[in-house]
């Protein structure tokens, strides 16, 4: 059985009879009816998706799914295909499907990705916990400003919109958190 608090991005669980896979954490809120944690979800066999509050304490069947190691090829339009390691197997998902987690890969990365698979249906992806990417555009960078508290808009070579701080410039390499999409620093390669 699962906790409230041991469920993240990725975990599997059933909820009123449906099958669960959590797609991102919008936070958690605290008040006179004690902790609610706040998550996005997508149903496993329908694909939709909801954000639903869980109280604290509740407690859930965990969901079996099985996880295949696989990198991405190429990109086809809105399908994104993928090779499994094991079994040189073409899989082909699309961008939809992938959600926010199609904004961090590309095919020119090295880094494996993960499939999750339920009753032999591919229910999910989970990336690397820090991918790095190329600012295609930002505005300038402000010189001197290194507290990195204030943050501008940049555009990453895979097209996606992150928040970056007011010292990074066109051509950086940065570093980012796949679970938020949050800044980590600046790439050291």
């Amino acid at each position: 059985m699962l906790m409230t608090n041991e469920i993240k991005v990725g975990t599997a669980f059933m909820y009123e009879g449906a099958p669960l896979i959590v797609q991102k954490m919008l936070g958690q809120k605290s008040g006179r009816q004690g902790m609610v944690t706040k998550l996005r979800v997508a149903n496993i066999v329908t694909g939709g998706t909801q954000d639903l509050g869980l109280d604290a304490g509740e407690k859930f069947e965990e969901v079996e799914l099985v996880e295949k190691n696989v990198k991405l090829s190429y990109i086809d339009g809105n399908d994104y295909h993928f090779m499994d390691q094991e079994t040189f197997d073409d899989i082909t998902l699309e961008k939809d499907y992938l959600g926010d987690n199609a904004g961090y890969i590309s095919p020119d990365d090295d880094y494996e990705v993960k499939i999750t698979y339920y009753n032999e249906k591919p229910v999910g992806v989970r990336l690397p916990i820090q991918v790095t990417r190329t600012i295609t555009y930002c505005e300038p960078g402000v010189k001197g400003d290194t507290s990195g508290k204030s943050t501008k808009p940049a555009t990453l070579d895979t097209g996606m919109e992150v928040k970056v701080p007011l010292f990074c410039n066109t051509d950086d390499r940065i570093v980012i958190d796949t679970r938020d999409g949050s800044f980590v620093e600046r790439a050291k390669d």
